[in-house]
């Protein structure tokens, strides 16, 4: 991986900005500083999907030399290869005249290490499919709309295109439709590999979310949702959180006062005088 983002800051720098190449080693993390800017088109944001050639004939001799991987897939490996430890998303960081990417030590947990290792073996998992099963994991739960974001697809065919079999293999189960889809891993198979990961609220149900909002809003009316949302756990997704609001309102659960970042919201009096 250490090799892939040198050799990445080495062919795809702009040779037209002086500078030094600088690789900055601390206790917990590896940082890689490049002069110049990312390449016409690249962002931080979609840098694992675009490809932009700049140093034609130096890429060309690094790949001969097996220096580093195919044009375009450098940055999947090392997405590959984080995920597939257990450890986060390097950080790529643009400037006005310098690209730095950041690479954490630490493991985020042994258990999505297991999980990982193992799925992989099991099912001879494809690089695009171990890099979505890892972010399923490390976000324990995570909607279609965020696994879109984070690998910078733009419709759900090219999202369908990174689970690829894995659905199909039950290691990630779904729930909800088109792009309130929220994936996760299979209890199933957790259960299999004695996982020992920690329990959050982020695949709480719907109708649980909902009960935990009325007695939420019973002891504190006249709420904001950001109120809302730290008092029952800042895990659950905020749209998910949202959408729940929305139809308790719409079922004449709650009624809401104000609008936009000021709505508030409070439990339908009518509705609790007559229960």
């Amino acid at each position: 991986m250490v090799r892939e983002l040198v050799a990445n800051a080495v062919v795809h720098r702009t040779y037209t900005t002086r500078g030094d190449i600088f690789i900055n080693i601390f206790p917990d993390r590896l940082e890689i500083h490049n002069p110049g800017r990312l390449p016409y088109g690249v962002t931080p944001q979609n840098i694992l999907s675009q490809s932009v050639r700049r140093n034609e004939h130096l890429s060309k001799v690094f790949y001969d030399l097996n220096l580093m991987e195919r044009e375009g897939s450098g940055y999947d490996l090392i997405y590959q290869m984080l995920l597939g430890s257990g450890k986060p998303l390097p950080i790529v960081q643009e400037g006005d005249d310098r690209v730095s990417v950041i690479v954490y030590k630490q493991i985020i947990s042994k258990e999505i290490v297991k999980l990982m290792d193992r799925a992989s073996q099991e099912y001879q998992l494809k690089q695009k499919e171990i890099i979505a099963l890892g972010l399923v994991a490390q976000h324990n739960s995570v909607t279609a709309i965020g696994l879109s974001q984070i690998l910078n697809q733009k419709d759900e065919m090219g999202l369908r295109h990174w689970i690829g079999r894995l659905v199909d293999l039950e290691l990630i189960h779904t729930r909800g439709r088109t792009k309130g889809t929220e994936y996760f891993i299979n209890p199933d198979y957790l259960r299999r590999l004695n996982f020992k990961g920690k329990t959050t609220l982020k695949k709480i149900e719907p109708h649980r979310l909902q009960e935990l909002i009325y007695q939420d809003l019973l002891i504190y009316p006249e709420c904001q949702i950001g109120d809302i949302h730290t008092r029952i756990g800042k895990e659950i997704p905020k749209r998910k959180l949202k959408s729940e609001l929305d139809k308790m309102v719409d079922g004449d659960r709650l009624v809401k006062s104000g609008e936009k970042r000021w709505t508030k919201y409070s439990i339908n009096k009518n509705l609790q005088n007559k229960g």
